[in-house]
């Protein structure tokens, strides 16, 4: 008797979920035009994550039951830890497989043993990413492939060129894009080079700020990080990836 109770009201249970997903997707394709992609309970009672697809890329917003109020641009904080749970829940949604990057067109500059791996798309001309430079400048043992994407001044995008065919890639970006002032390579900008590639590789990849940041799980962060966020994310990447390594074998 028991196993059959339980057995309906896992039934009813199921049955509920799935009239809220149903109620939820009606209102929001039907009166705001949006196309949902999915419908799970949000980490806080009573409320639903629903991820949209939009021009910018995956998006989530949060619903009652019924969809009769929705939550848009809003982030839920745990408070115990200060744990940002919606931008963590984006940066899983917006991940890729890192593996698929193209590094060799990015350039590589490596600090220390290099054991932590960062991949970057960077304008040398976006003041965030001239900040995050600094940032990158106080970390050790890490090696960064930075894809040159020239969007904020397309004039200048010749200086990025000219990066690629410096004899020092990695010198020539961090004195165009790490210097007080700006200095734009000595060589010319007229050799084979990926900068066009990069510029069709971000826009693939829905990369629509500088700088966007892809950790070696695939996960993204758009915009910088503070020194100390930044360690403890590569950090806790590179430990991941060598428990999951040493299970493997």
């Amino acid at each position: 008797m028991l196993r059959r109770i339980l057995f309906f009201a896992a039934l009813l249970f199921s049955a509920a979920a799935l009239a809220d997903e149903s109620a939820i997707r009606l209102v929001l394709e039907t009166k705001f035009g949006l196309r949902v992609e999915g419908v799970q309970p949000a980490p806080m009672a009573g409320l639903y994550e629903v991820r949209v697809r939009s021009p910018r890329g995956t998006e989530i917003l949060y619903s009652d039951a019924q969809a009769t109020h929705v939550i848009s641009s809003g982030e839920i904080i745990e408070t115990a830890s200060g744990r940002n749970l919606t931008e963590e829940r984006m940066r899983k949604l917006s991940a890729i497989e890192f593996s698929t990057l193209p590094l060799d067109k990015a350039v590589k500059i490596q600090r220390g043993n290099g054991r932590r791996v960062l991949a970057l798309f960077s304008d040398p001309y976006c003041p965030y990413c001239r900040r995050f430079e600094k940032v990158l400048q106080q970390i050790d043992d890490i090696t960064v492939y930075v894809f040159m994407y020239p969007v904020i001044q397309p004039a200048r995008i010749d200086h990025s060129r000219a990066v690629w065919c410096s004899k020092d890639r990695a010198a020539a970006w961090l004195a165009l894009a790490a210097r007080e002032q700006p200095k734009i390579p000595a060589a010319g900008p007229g050799c084979a080079n990926p900068v066009n590639d990069v510029l069709r590789l971000g826009q693939s990849l829905g990369v629509n700020s500088t700088p966007t940041l892809f950790f070696a799980n695939g996960e993204r962060v758009s915009g910088g990080l503070s020194s100390e966020d930044l360690v403890k994310m590569l950090d806790e990447v590179a430990a991941a990836q060598s428990a999951g390594k040493s299970k493997a074998n």
